[in-house]
């Protein structure tokens, strides 16, 4: 066809290795990639012309990339959801200006990155031909031309062959083809020219199987995806047969070459050659020093709370770079949903803020089984929380690796990485908030127990006659020392118009808390003075009992109530504890938000870790 074009055919190349297996189209694109740089190296061309997605344009276009040749690629960014696809995509990468067909093909190209500058829209260039070549003379054609070289042997086998209306050869011009085409009853096969040449006529086609499966057809293309399962095939051959659709210009006008050439001209073969690439815009240069990569190693951190709930994107280095805070629902549905929802918006959040999310680690109250991310039994404060896999939905929200733990462990892993038990091998951590709790670090790792239970300080017994508490026990230090126990007593004295002092004053709409008691303290009050000695002399006990449990060299005090406590929590020490443990130093915590914290520490502990 070359030939008769009348084309000066300065090369002529051998490539294509005989056979119909994978291993013959690796031979052949070895072989040409042999043979043409010394063609190149003697034609020296301004630009190589590559057309299509076979792997024989490969080899070319690879030779040309390496030879620093300027690459012309027509019909690039189309799919069909084969191994041309890959081909196809690959001479894109290596060619440096692009002609496609169809307006999605253009998108896609966009989308891989390539200069729009760069890209021409022209249509296909065989409609062109195809839109003004149908005639009346094509029955002499009929007779002369039908078939491939597959269909020759399913005939032979079946006898076909010998009937007078079938006839079966290799190849057919493509002047002669596209009148076959043109006037068909029907198309059958896989080959790309059902789904985009044959449009042009309006000719029905069944596309078999699933080699054209992404590419854009027009109405005329009926799709058998599977083998011929129900005589599917039949049944679309008395669909489509004889069928006439309006002709579709999905691959062209008409006027593809002389756009091509125009385009061809308009080439500037002085500019450089080195191709570029249109990636999307970023927000800033990624150095790569370690301070900017531990800060943007970041961790989803989930603090579940008896009032809030708080999503917090924590960076490598403790710092709170973003913090979301609902309140948190009563109902298991509700509180799922909320999380899920507070996590995808803060990823989402992270991405626009340079923040690598490494994981989730949620921090919650009551008994946790951190080796399968499930909430055992939970605090009478976070109702309908017991045997609830938090693990597995997040993570399947969000692709991410997901830890979670008892809101104490968290406290004592916060500060393990960001606070005053850094560096420490054994350490205590006791949480006085709504309740009370704790962590305890020893050898430098975090200590559950066999049923997940260690560290639970806030029910260390104090009182054999103490009052109750909301684990079913009493004499707790949780009911004496926690915000809950602290807010019953202020109660008591409110009611009994014993708590406020001069310059207080509670509003109809709020509720007697710990804080008035504390303030009520502070302003004289006697009462109060006395509960907040009780129940620092309770807690004070606790940890007494834990000096001479755990031998820690540090106890750090955390929470609202610490600093209310730390002086008489030293005194019981002072009185209490056996004189080897009585230098152990008692501190209150320096950091703001432990449970968050300690949750982020959790995934940037262990996603970071290595093991050498």
């Amino acid at each position: 066809m070359i030939e008769q074009d009348d084309f000066d055919i300065n090369t002529r190349l051998h490539t294509i290795v005989r056979g119909e297996d994978e291993a013959a189209m690796v031979e052949s694109v070895g072989l040409a990639l042999v043979k043409l740089p010394d063609v190149l190296n003697r034609l020296k061309p301004d630009i190589m012309i590559v057309h299509g997605d076979r792997f024989d344009a490969l080899a070319l276009a690879t030779s040309a990339a390496l030879m620093n040749i300027r690459i012309l690629h027509i019909e690039g960014g189309e799919v069909s959801g084969t191994i041309d696809d890959s081909i196809r995509h690959a001479i894109t990468k290596l060619a440096h200006y692009h002609v496609c067909c169809t307006r999605s093909a253009e998108q896609h190209l966009i989308s891989m990155c390539e200069d729009h500058d760069r890209i021409l829209l022209a249509g296909c260039p065989s409609y062109d031909k195809l839109l003004s070549a149908k005639n009346k003379d094509y029955m002499s054609i009929i007779r002369m031309w039908l078939g491939s070289k597959e269909m020759v042997r399913v005939m032979r086998k079946k006898g076909i062959e010998h009937h007078p209306n079938f006839r079966a050869v290799k190849h057919v011009p493509f002047d002669q083809f596209i009148q076959l085409v043109a006037h068909a009853g029907c198309m059958i096969g896989n080959s790309s020219c059902g789904v985009r040449e044959v449009g042009a006529f309006g000719t029905p086609v069944i596309n078999l199987g699933t080699r054209q499966i992404g590419r854009e057809t027009g109405e005329n293309v009926l799709h058998v995806r599977d083998a011929d399962t129900q005589d599917k095939i039949l049944q679309a051959l008395h669909l489509q047969f004889g069928k006439q659709y309006p002709c579709s210009k999905i691959y062209g006008d008409g006027n593809a070459v002389p756009r091509i050439l125009k385009f061809l001209k308009s080439i500037d073969l002085q500019e450089p050659l080195q191709k570029k690439f249109c990636f999307p815009p970023v927000k800033e240069n990624i150095s790569q020093d370690i301070d900017h990569i531990l800060e943007t190693l970041s961790a989803l951190a989930v603090d579940l709370g008896g009032t809030n709930l708080r999503v917090a994107i924590v960076s490598m280095k403790g710092e709170i770079v973003k913090k979301y805070t609902q309140f948190n629902p009563k109902t298991y549905e509700e509180r799922i949903n909320l999380i899920l929802q507070m996590c995808v918006e803060a990823a989402a959040e992270a991405v626009k803020l340079n923040c690598r999310i490494l994981g989730v680690g949620i921090s919650t109250g009551g008994r946790v089984n951190p080796r399968e991310g499930i909430v055992l039994h939970s605090t009478k404060l976070i109702q309908e929380w017991n045997s609830v896999d938090l693990r597995t939905p997040l993570s399947d929200t969000l692709h991410l690796p997901v830890w979670v733990d008892n809101d104490g462990n968290c406290a004592a892993l916060a500060e393990r990485k960001f606070g005053q038990g850094k560096g420490l091998e054994n350490f205590v951590t006791l949480i006085t908030g709504t309740g009370i709790g704790g962590g305890i670090i020893h050898q430098h790792e975090l200590i559950h127990g066999s049923s997940f239970c260690a560290a639970e300080l806030g029910h260390l017994v104090v009182s054999l006659d103490g009052p109750d508490c909301s684990c079913g026990s009493h004499g707790c230090i949780e009911a004496y020392a926690s915000g809950m126990a602290l807010q019953r007593e202020a109660k008591k004295l409110h009611d009994e118009d014993l708590l406020l002092m001069e310059g207080m004053s509670v509003p109809k709409d709020e509720a007697v808390g710990a804080l008035h008691l504390i303030q009520a303290a502070k302003l004289g009050n006697v009462k109060a003075q006395s509960i907040l000695r009780t129940a620092g002399t309770a807690l004070g006990l606790g940890v007494v009992n834990i000096l001479h449990t755990m031998n820690p060299s540090l106890v750090i005090l955390s929470g609202v109530l610490a600093n209310h406590y730390i002086h008489i929590v030293k005194d019981v020490i002072r009185q209490q504890a056996l004189p080897s443990v009585q230098d152990v130093d008692v501190v209150v915590s320096d950091l703001v938000d432990p449970a968050l914290l300690g949750a982020a520490s959790m995934v940037l502990d262990y996603t970071t870790r290595r093991i050498y």
